[in-house]
């Protein structure tokens, strides 16, 4: 059998999966949840076994040691995973929620039901825990899910999907639902792409490189985020100490992830007391500062920024720092280097506070908040399967209710159209 065809196969049987789940009762996929983390807890020794596969053959490709970090399955990952699928049983069902219902001059009773999207395709890299996480979500959700994750964890990826798989066998529910693309050639994601009549819907997780080309390649719709520029502007009259305490927890609690703080706006007006108040705590933490000609005669050691550097995702401990003439300056930047996924504002404000949040095009807009706080779990969606900065479906962390969409309902007692 050609790549191709066990690809489609594999996706035809997703598709027939996917209707067995999308009905199954609130009750039935909780109980599925919590079997799966009793099996991962049960297959522990199995699943170190095979990723200590992935982990060897890392080594020996010279992966750094961070990549290695991330690709192990260690006590504490596998106990994250199964507090994930508790925590994921505990939260409400979406399916089958209805709302909007209107009685129309007609007769008819018109309104919305929430259902499963079908087959949910996912493409990541790296960290083998997002079979779980995803696993779970889609599940819970009511979705079928299609997996295709980074050759560098194939054997784990296999290894925790067997352990999700047996306990649907379990229940007499189609292995089907739950599907991890065995084969490591990217040509088997390019197969994938094409397969819109099986899967309904792609979330690429990974770099940018990553993303763009699945975008570029699909023939199914895309949720996707390339990159997260998160911008704070520090406005005229603001409370200097609060920005000072947003600026650190944005940059330095956790640089590399997508929420993390990477330029740094500053009203002209308070910029020469404010910058040398935090580019001393900025220097103490070891970040770097990138700053426009403004910027740079007010923190000395800042390093000149590049056109590059607006606009860039460092994802390290480097911070852009521009000076800007007011609130209509800072948009202004923010609409051509933003990427749509969080922008702050520290303002005291009120009007201001409110024409940033309306005119501000991201996923999540702030108030006087870290940029670290757009995040599923923060915003009380219990979990997330990623950030889209994508609007079509799903803008900002995608949830429970975000893997599924609505349907009309119409309730009508023989009524015709004239």
């Amino acid at each position: 059998m050609t790549m191709q065809e066990t690809i489609t196969n594999m996706a035809v049987e997703s598709k027939q999966a996917a209707r067995q789940v999308a009905n199954l009762s609130t009750e039935v996929k909780n109980r599925l949840l919590l079997k799966m983390a009793d099996g991962l807890v049960a297959q522990k020794a199995y699943i170190a076994k095979e990723n200590d596969k992935d982990l060897v053959a890392g080594r020996e490709k010279g992966l750094s040691a961070a990549m290695l970090d991330r690709l192990a399955l260690t006590d504490k990952v596998i106990q994250a995973m199964v507090n994930g699928l508790h925590e994921v049983a505990a939260l409400p069902d979406p399916v089958g929620e209805v709302s909007d219902m209107v009685k129309r001059p007609s007769g008819i009773t018109v309104g919305r039901m929430r259902i499963p999207l079908g087959v949910v395709g996912m493409i990541y890299e790296s960290r083998p825990n997002v079979t779980v996480d995803a696993a779970a979500l889609c599940l819970k959700a009511g979705n079928a899910v299609f997996l295709r994750g980074g050759s560098e964890a194939i054997h784990s990826n296999l290894a925790l999907a067997k352990v999700l798989r047996d306990a649907l066998a379990s229940e007499q529910i189609s292995p089907a639902a739950i599907q991890v693309l065995p084969m490591t050639d990217r040509e088997a994601i390019n197969i994938l792409l094409t397969l819109e009549e099986q899967i309904d819907l792609i979330i690429p997780r990974g770099g940018e490189g990553l993303i763009r080309f699945v975008a570029q390649n699909s023939r199914i719709p895309v949720l996707k985020h390339y990159k997260g520029v998160c911008h704070l502007f520090v406005d005229a009259g603001a409370d200097q100490q609060m920005a000072v305490a947003l600026v650190m927890n944005g940059k330095t609690q956790r640089p590399g992830v997508c929420n993390a703080l990477e330029t740094l706006l500053v009203h002209r007006e308070i910029a020469p007391d404010f910058l040398p108040l935090v580019g001393a705590q900025l220097r103490a933490a070891g970040v770097e500062v990138r700053g426009c000609a403004l910027t740079r005669e007010y923190l000395a050691g800042a390093k000149p920024a590049t056109d590059q550097d607006w606009g860039f995702e460092f994802l390290d401990l480097i911070l852009a720092v521009r000076v800007v003439d007011d609130l209509d300056a800072a948009m202004a930047h923010i609409n051509q280097y933003g990427s749509q996924h969080t922008e702050v504002i520290v303002t005291e404000n009120y009007s201001h506070a409110q024409r940033f949040i309306r005119e501000v095009d991201a996923s999540a807009v702030m108030v006087n908040a870290s940029t670290r706080f757009n995040d599923g779990g923060q915003f009380g969606l219990g979990a997330e399967i990623g950030i889209s900065t994508t609007k079509l479906h799903a803008y900002g962390p995608m949830g429970l209710k975000e893997l599924t969409t609505k349907k009309f309902i119409v309730y009508g007692e023989g009524q015709v159209r004239g």
